[in-house]
């Protein structure tokens, strides 16, 4: 996709955030919202993008989602719930 949809993307995710503002938890709000209603190629785009075009509430949310994104084990060898984590 071109840098015109990253822009228009960007430009979006601001106005959710603009007109989620007021709710309890908008970094929440906007970020359930982006997850729901966006497909992955439209996350994608965004979270590739420099985050100094976002404003602070689109950022924070795009934060969330990008750490929400660890993908899943993909075989029972690389599952730590079946052998247990080396972390501390």
């Amino acid at each position: 996709m071109s840098a015109q949809t990253a822009e228009k993307l960007a430009y979006m995710v601001n106005q959710i955030a603009r007109n989620m503002a007021l709710d309890d938890h908008p970094v929440a709000s906007v970020a359930d919202h982006v997850t729901a209603f966006w497909t992955p190629v439209m996350i994608d785009m965004l979270l590739a993008q420099d985050s100094a075009s976002l404003d602070p509430v689109a950022a924070d949310a795009l934060k969330r989602i990008a750490e929400g994104r660890i993908p899943a084990p993909q075989n029972s060898a690389t599952d730590p719930a079946v052998h247990g984590s080396d972390a501390g």
